[in-house]
């Protein structure tokens, strides 16, 4: 039986490679494109230590149509993609927001150019709780029926335009395109291997990856942004879900539009990928100080631009339709987290 050809877009990335290691280990056939500007070549050899098969690899730039399309020539018919390709620090965009509209919106828009043109497409879009902007107390936790309110910054506005590309992409081809779009809360930890993890280029922007360089001396001390926020210890909420698990959902996805796409309400389809629990950055560091046993070093810092207060998601709609749970226990995913930063010291 042939296999089913997977392309992804980002796939270098944090998520995107544990995402094409849930896919290889799926059955899956698949093709990584990343331009490399938040990644490195040797995630591709770390994927195949782990899975035993090496993805093929092109290196380019997805807002570059020509570029990207010369790949998709090369690469000849996918039956799905997932697209991760896109800036994604909520401080950065603040600062620069041009550069993340330029790239986050014509990555889409050139990957939609090029797969509406085949006879069928299937696309998974890496979206994001922030397309929720700050969600009213009424609507905590958050699940898909929720109202989506104005971005808090422009990282979360190219999610929210992206979503309205894609919806009207979908009326446009409803015949020919399936789409679902997975908005995730907040991503942490790292493969059990400890091969693949999240790798920050210079200070973090994410908040597990500052704890993980605080526990090994990397910094001095943690900043905890904010601790006069409307919530119990005065920090703000997230629900931070295992990276493996969020990359299980991925597969779960294209199954859905590949295996049961009759069963799909429409040809767009949007879930909630969370734990279902909010936990606090002091809770957080907590956390992390129990599962490890390494204390950590923290301050508190003026509030940053950008940040919501609190948002956890309701992921039963996930739950139920794609058959998907996020279950690592929380202790185990701050040890995957600790392991990779440990890998990470004694590699450099």
């Amino acid at each position: 039986m042939k296999r089913l050809k997977v392309l992804v877009t980002g796939g270098a990335g944090y998520i995107g490679a544990h995402t094409t290691v849930e896919l290889q280990k799926s059955g899956f056939e698949v093709v990584v494109v990343d331009n490399l500007s938040n990644s490195s070549e040797d995630v591709i050899d770390r994927i195949e230590k782990i899975t035993g098969e090496r993805p093929r690899f092109f290196k380019a730039d997805c807002a570059d149509l020509s570029a990207f399309s010369k790949v998709l020539e090369e690469v000849g018919e996918v039956d799905a993609a997932i697209h991760f390709a896109a800036f994604k620090a909520v401080g950065e965009s603040v600062r620069e927001p041009l550069m993340y509209y330029r790239n986050n919106l014509q990555s889409l828009i050139n990957l939609l150019q090029i797969l509406t043109s085949s006879a069928k497409a299937a696309i998974v879009f890496s979206s994001s709780c922030t397309v929720y902007g700050q969600p009213d107390k009424e609507n905590l936790p958050v699940n898909e029926n929720a109202p989506l309110k104005k971005a808090e910054s422009p990282y979360g506005m190219t999610k929210q335009m992206c979503e309205d590309i894609l919806e009207d992409t979908a009326k446009a081809f409803k015949d020919n395109l399936k789409v679902i779009s997975l908005r995730y809360f907040n991503p942490i930890g790292a493969h059990d291997s400890a091969l693949i993890g999240e790798l920050p280029r210079g200070v973090p922007q994410n908040l597990l990856p500052f704890v993980t360089q605080t526990a090994i001396g990397k910094r001095e001390q943690l900043n905890v942004f904010g601790n006069d926020y409307n919530t119990p210890d005065g920090s703000c909420i997230r629900d931070y879900i295992y990276v493996c698990d969020l990359a299980k959902a991925h597969v779960a996805a294209i199954k859905r539009m590949l295996y049961e796409s009759e069963m799909m309400e429409g040809n767009i389809e949007y879930f909630n990928l969370g734990t279902g629990r909010g936990l606090s950055v002091l809770e957080v560091i907590s956390e992390f100080e129990k599962a490890t046993g390494v204390k950590i070093p923290y301050k508190i810092a003026p509030r940053r631009e950008g940040d919501v207060e609190q948002v956890w998601a309701d992921p039963s709609k996930a739950n139920k339709i794609l058959g998907w749970i996020a279950e690592t226990p929380l202790d185990e995913v701050m040890k995957s987290a600790w392991l990779w930063e440990q890998r990470l010291a004694s590699d450099s």
